[in-house]
């Protein structure tokens, strides 16, 4: 995960501090490895690129920052590989980015990603803080709420909608009886669901840019966090066993010669669907 900034000033009206936190993922074109020793995620030597879900949170922190002004700061984990995805944030118009990069926070569960990110956030001012819902690598969908009760702020969650108005932020999120709209005043923590909006993509000045804006490197030492307080050591999870899943039998092919609809029942039966 990382930290941008971008900074814009509207005249006459309060600024918003802004921090994304997103996670730079292997690339989609990558074929995904498991380390039998560590159960983990083989990263290093593969390309990676911004998480598509951190992509969209980091666009809502943009347009947040381009309507109301202030700085936008991303926050970013992870090994010296994710740098390329850090370079794409920055393209999209980020100012500068801080990289939490040591070998003693490999294999953090999701308390500990979070430590490190509260951590990293608490060294610069902030109005709100914006996570994606869930990263495309390992959807555990709770580092937003550890976050948020570590920083001591509320979470509005799954947001669909997001706006600010002085002090108050709104957000619209999605339920089966239609939307509901939460408001919280700042500073607050918005966890924005996917298609909230629709990343923009980096231009040739841009990109250009990326290349000369600065990455701040913290450690955990430097953010005041012991090794055991995370990576494997401070994980209160534990990954058991790691494999992958059985190859999809071939389906059951139904002729309906008058008793389709009793076969199909007969079959839901037997893999106790009804």
């Amino acid at each position: 995960m990382f930290i941008v900034n971008a900074e814009f000033q509207i005249e006459g009206e309060k600024t918003l501090n802004i921090v994304v936190c997103g996670k730079v993922i292997p690339a989609s074109t990558v074929t995904i490895e498991l380390d039998p020793n560590t159960k983990r995620m083989v990263r290093k030597g593969v390309t990676h690129e911004l998480d598509p879900a951190a992509a969209s949170a980091v666009e809502e922190g943009l347009r947040l920052s381009e309507k109301h002004g202030g700085a936008v700061t991303l926050v970013t984990m992870g090994i010296s590989e994710v740098t390329i995805g850090i370079r794409n944030a920055l393209a999209m118009g980020v100012a500068s980015a801080v990289h939490i990069l040591d070998d003693a926070v490999a294999g953090s569960d999701t308390l500990g990603t979070a430590k490190l990110l509260a951590a990293a956030i608490k060294k610069q001012p902030f109005d709100l803080v914006i996570c994606a819902t869930e990263s495309s690598d390992s959807y555990s969908g709770i580092v937003h709420g550890q976050l948020a009760q570590l920083l001591g702020i509320p979470a509005l969650t799954f947001a669909k909608e997001v706006t600010v108005d002085g002090g108050k932020i709104t957000i619209h999120r999605q339920s089966e009886n239609g939307y509901d709209v939460v408001e919280s005043m700042l500073p607050a923590l918005v966890a924005v669901s996917s298609g909230i909006n629709e990343p923009r993509y980096p231009q040739l000045k841009g990109i250009m840019a990326a290349k000369k804006k600065e990455i701040k490197v913290y450690t955990a030492a430097d953010l005041g966090l012991a090794a055991d307080q995370v990576g494997e050591k401070g994980a209160r999870e534990k990954v058991l066993t790691i494999g992958r899943p059985p190859k999809r039998e071939a389906g059951r092919l139904v002729t309906d010669e008058g008793e389709g609809g009793k076969q199909i029942a007969d079959f839901l039966a037997e893999i106790k669907v009804i």
